[in-house]
């Protein structure tokens, strides 16, 4: 077999360096953006952040000086096209009359003195106290010796995010420090001192019905009488009362239902995990790329300027490539010309983002006048096609991105959801379904609450035609117990 050359003609489409920046800025969140842009900036002397131009001498006039508000970023659900502003005024040649760019696109949205002031947030991250933080202080002003301190601080070192103490005594004993020769019942002794003064009570319990037993007993035996009735269910009834079988209890303890009852209601009211309402675990707050609000009869869209990069070009280093040779001069213009794709690049991204999110107030406006029941079916291809882009670009551009609406922050993916058929043959969302779903669940008779197969019949009667799968389906995503489990619990 001879080697030989063979000629082929085919068609490609090869993504240039500009478009897949422009693709991957697209898709990050405002925090992964912050740190890309940080990251190209560090690389590039012809960028730099508006606080890093503020920084200059006061009444010097840089090419990276910002105004304060940039081009109106604000449209209306009518479909006009968003008004971008001013274009920049890019000088050909070396780039030494280069205009200064402020890309600070949006009025300042969500400021004290903007027209949705009310709006605004400022999330502070406070530092949380931790559980055994908060033992430990009380510990401090407790009336306990020396000894005792040492004996509490093991404990309290030992207990689990709920407050239990799993440690055994053998585990505990080895931790103290052997001097000290602290005998099982000292070390109970202090547990129970910890368990039954501190607060959280009930914290440093070893199950359940001890957690549950020590917050009973805080309570006054002749202002409530159900308490001894509800200290025997705790003590030897807790499977029974977790099935709430009132009957069988009644029964077995020998009491009047309605008295069975009441006990039962106390120690409900109880907590199962007193550690639980000390969780360390930091509040996330997110920060809308938009805010969606109403202008009379119109619901608007505009982004939020606090959240769009600030970056310009350096005048400094744009007036050097006039006067640079050689090989300085091309990598400075190499840089420039980078620096103006990536600034492009942040621009057409927030117009995609802000035309994405005009087109999904537009269709869900009902969802915004009325609530969950009114979210209609969407799907990205529709999106897409209103707003002329590829399904790809409108789910990029809606992962990870935040509205803010009078009725609540949501993630622009949240406003996509599938259609169910009804009866007049339109179709209600997912979504909707869901909200009407929950809806019956918090209505029903407690004592009866509806199974799948009614709750069906119910969306049957509002004209929703749904299988009882679906159903079952859609509670379980909304996380609603059966109506076995909930017959118990209720």
């Amino acid at each position: 077999m001879k080697p030989g050359l063979q000629f082929r003609l085919h068609q490609q489409l090869t993504l240039t360096p500009q478009l897949q920046q422009a693709i991957r800025l697209l898709q990050l969140s405002q925090l992964e953006l912050e740190a890309e842009l940080r990251q190209i900036a560090e690389g590039n002397p012809l960028l730099e952040f508006a606080e890093e131009a503020e920084s200059t001498e006061e009444g010097e006039e840089a090419e990276g000086s910002y105004l304060p508000e940039g081009g109106s970023h604000t449209s209306s659900s009518t479909g006009d096209e968003p008004d971008t502003g001013d274009a920049p005024e890019w000088a050909d040649g070396d780039g030494a009359s280069e205009r200064p760019m402020d890309f600070s696109l949006g009025s300042s949205v969500g400021s004290g003195s903007g027209s949705r002031g009310d709006e605004d947030f400022e999330p502070q991250n406070a530092a949380v106290e931790t559980l055994a933080e908060h033992l430990l202080w009380q510990l401090n002003l407790s009336g306990f010796d020396p000894r005792q301190r040492v004996i509490a601080a093991v404990i309290i070192d030992a207990l689990n995010p709920d407050g239990y103490l799993t440690e055994n005594a053998e585990a505990l004993l080895a931790a103290l420090p052997a001097t000290l020769q602290v005998s099982e019942e000292e070390l109970e002794a202090v547990r129970r001192r910890v368990q039954t003064t501190f607060d959280p009570v009930g914290v440093a319990s070893r199950d359940l019905r001890d957690c549950l037993r020590v917050q009973l007993e805080q309570f006054d035996p002749a202002a409530t009488p159900q308490r001894e009735l509800a200290l025997r269910i705790v003590e030897g009834e807790l499977d029974l009362l977790a099935r709430n079988d009132v009957g069988k209890l009644a029964r077995k303890l020998r009491a009047d239902e309605n008295d069975v009852v009441a006990a039962s209601a106390l120690i409900r009211s109880l907590d199962p995990r007193p550690g639980a309402a000390m969780d360390a675990t930091p509040v996330e707050y997110v920060a809308p790329d938009v805010y969606a609000y109403k202008d009379g009869n119109r619901w608007k869209v505009s982004l939020n300027a606090d959240c769009q990069p600030r970056l310009g070009l350096n005048q400094h280093y744009c007036n050097l490539i006039a006067k640079a040779r050689g090989e300085d001069a091309s990598w400075m213009r190499g840089q420039l010309q980078e620096a103006r794709w990536l600034i492009k690049s942040l621009e057409s991204r927030a117009e995609t983002l802000l035309k994405v999110a005009e087109a999904i107030v537009r269709r869900q406006s009902a969802f915004l006048d009325y609530g969950p029941e009114a979210m209609h079916p969407l799907v990205l291809r529709e999106v897409a096609e209103e707003v002329g882009m590829h399904e790809s670009t409108i789910s990029r551009v809606t992962t990870r991105k935040y509205i803010h609406t009078p009725r609540g922050t949501f993630e622009l993916k949240h406003f996509f959801s599938s259609g169910v058929s009804t009866e007049d043959g339109g179709s209600a969302s997912s979504t909707a379904i869901q909200a009407m779903l929950r809806k019956l669940v918090d209505a029903e008779d407690p004592r009866k609450p509806l199974s799948d197969q009614a709750l069906a019949e119910e969306l049957h009667r509002k004209g929703i035609q749904v299988a009882r799968r679906t159903v079952a389906k859609y509670r379980e995503v909304l996380r609603i117990p059966s109506s076995s489990e909930r017959q118990r619990a209720g």
